[in-house]
């Protein structure tokens, strides 16, 4: 389906192709892609205040690394292993990142569909952007259904394989809300209620994303 291929682009997009808005305000999501995939997901199309958006964007880098730092802040001291929680996305064999991959963009498209804000044209145009990136006829397909398709946490998380994976979900849905919706904010809610995010874990997470440079 080539999901790793169009995450690991809008990975490399939140890493490295910065642009800062004269006068310290921020991160110019518009930049990004030709204002295109990942600007839509975020939301700049929907005329969103971006403010602490630009600081949680930069968490989408290396969402693999962000959630296993999250994890071991959590549990502080004591050790824990890839074998026991599972491997981070970036370090996964070539089958499995695909896999991971999959599910983590379907988040993020859960993610900016939890409003209820994102009409048929610009389902469309998302759809678009996202070929544009190299998803072949297969992943163009899956993207249309879950343009459209009722959000499922349960299904979701029913495909995340891993305590790693779940937290690498709920990082990337993370990023891509605006918290201060009540909307997105009942959605993560949700979604890490099925995901069975502990309160510790999750708040980690959430500050993580807020700490990381955009």
């Amino acid at each position: 389906m080539n999901a790793h291929k169009i995450l690991s682009q809008l990975m490399k997009q939140a890493g490295s192709d910065r642009k800062w808005m004269p006068g310290g305000g921020g991160f110019d999501v518009k930049s990004l892609l030709g204002g295109g995939a990942l600007g839509m997901l975020i939301g700049s199309k929907r005329g969103r205040s971006l403010g602490g958006k630009a600081i949680k964007y930069g968490a989408l880098a290396e969402i693999g690394a962000l959630a296993w730092k999250a994890w071991q802040a959590h549990k502080g001291q004591a050790t824990t292993s890839e074998v026991e929680e599972g491997k981070p996305l970036e370090t996964l064999d070539t089958g499995d990142q695909e896999a991971r991959s999959r599910v983590i963009l379907w988040a993020m498209i859960a993610a900016a569909r939890a409003d209820g804000h994102i009409d048929a044209e610009e389902r469309a145009a998302l759809a678009e952007q996202i070929d544009a990136l190299g998803a072949d006829d297969e992943l163009h397909v899956w993207v249309e259904q879950q343009m459209s398709a009722p959000l499922d946490a349960e299904a979701i998380a029913h495909d995340v394989d891993s305590p790693q994976a779940a937290r690498e979900v709920y990082l990337a849905s993370v990023a891509i809300i605006d918290d201060r919706n009540p909307m997105e904010r009942a959605w993560l809610d949700q979604l890490a209620s099925a995901l069975e995010l502990e309160d510790g874990p999750r708040r980690e997470l959430e500050r993580q994303a807020l700490q990381t440079p955009a």
